[in-house]
C-alpha cells in the first residue's frame, strides 16, 4: 500500500482539493504492484500516470481519446518506463478481453451520453477478479465549489456547460446522484464493492479559480518558472515551499478550508465527488 506520506508529496502542489481526495481513494482501492497491468481511461494529461510510475513499476496504459489531450500526456508521461499511450474511444477499446488487472476510470462517466456502454467496455477488457475505481462529480455538490451554477440550478434550472465559468458542469453530460452511479455500475455487470463521498468545504469560486483561470494560465506557459513548478501537477519535487510565492500562499489558504473535510462524507451531504470501487465477477 503507497503511505500517505508519499501521496501527500505528490499532491502538495494541488490547488484542487477534490482531486488530492481522489487520488488518495485511487491508490488506496488499486493498490498498484510490480506484476500488475493498470488501464487509466481517459488518461488525459498523464498525471494518474506519472503518479503511478513515480512510486510503482507497475505495467500502464493509458487510453485517451482527444489527441490534442494525449500529446500533452505524452509529454508528461510518455517517456516513462512500462508505459503505453494509445488514441483511442471508451466505447471500442483495441484490446483483448480480460487484459488488464486494474482500470482507473476518473471523471469520465459524466462526459459519455451511454455511461453504462462505456462500462461494459471496460468490463469486457478487465480481468475476472479485476478492480476499477470510478470517480464522478456529484450533483448533490457545495454551493461554495460553483456558486454560479448552484444559483442557476436553483433559480432557473439550468447551468452554464462551457466556457471560463462553466465550472463543475464543464461539457458534462451529467451530474451523478449516488443512486445514479451505483444503478449504472451494477447494470454494467461490475460488483460493487465500496462507495465514497468527498470534499464538502472548499475555498469559494475554488472551481472557477483553478480550471477557469489557473489551468489556462498555466499551459499557456506565460507564468514565471517558479510559480508555474508550484501549480504543476506532474512535478513532486521543485516546489520549496516558500510563502513568497503566491501559488504557495493560495495553496495554504485552499488547505485551511480543506481541513475539515473527511474522506468519506455522509450521504445526506453535499460533496465534490463520488466514487465507486467495483470488481469484475470471477
Amino acid at each position: 500500500m503507497i503511505d500517505a506520506q508519499t501521496i501527500a508529496h505528490m499532491t502538495r502542489n494541488e490547488a484542487d482539493m477534490a482531486f488530492k481526495r481522489r487520488v488518495q481513494t485511487i491508490f488506496e482501492w488499486l493498490d498498484p504492484q510490480e506484476n500488475d497491468l493498470i488501464l487509466d481511461m481517459p488518461c488525459g494529461r498523464g498525471f494518474y500516470l506519472n503518479m503511478f510510475r513515480y512510486v510503482s513499476n507497475c505495467r500502464m496504459v493509458g487510453a485517451e481519446l482527444d489527441w490534442d489531450v494525449l500529446q500533452k500526456a505524452k509529454r508528461n508521461a510518455g517517456y516513462l518506463p512500462r508505459m503505453m499511450l494509445n488514441n483511442t474511444n471508451i466505447y471500442a477499446l483495441p484490446y483483448p478481453n480480460n487484459t488488464f488487472d486494474k482500470v482507473i476510470l476518473s471523471e469520465i462517466l459524466e462526459h459519455i451520453e451511454d455511461d453504462v456502454a462505456g462500462l461494459r467496455e471496460i468490463l469486457r477488457v478487465l480481468k475476472p477478479g479485476g478492480v476499477i475505481a470510478i470517480t464522478v462529480p456529484n450533483a448533490n455538490y457545495p454551493f461554495s465549489w460553483d456558486p454560479i451554477n448552484k444559483t442557476l440550478e436553483t433559480l432557473f434550472h439550468t447551468h452554464i456547460g462551457k466556457g471560463t465559468l462553466a465550472g463543475i458542469w464543464a461539457n458534462h453530460v451529467r451530474l451523478y446522484t449516488r443512486d445514479q452511479l451505483r444503478n449504472s455500475v451494477i447494470k454494467s455487470g461490475l460488483i460493487v464493492e465500496e462507495e465514497r463521498a468527498f470534499t464538502h468545504h472548499s475555498f469559494p469560486f475554488i472551481h472557477n479559480l483553478v480550471y477557469g483561470l489557473g489551468k489556462p494560465l498555466l499551459e499557456s506557459g506565460m507564468l514565471p518558472e517558479s510559480i508555474a513548478a508550484a501549480a504543476d501537477r506532474t512535478t513532486f519535487d521543485k516546489n520549496n515551499g516558500s510563502l513568497l510565492n503566491p501559488i504557495n500562499l493560495g495553496l495554504k489558504v485552499f488547505n485551511y478550508f480543506d481541513r475539515a473535510n473527511v474522506m468519506n462524507e455522509p450521504p445526506h451531504r453535499s460533496t465534490v465527488n463520488l466514487c465507486i470501487k467495483g470488481r469484475k465477477p470471477v
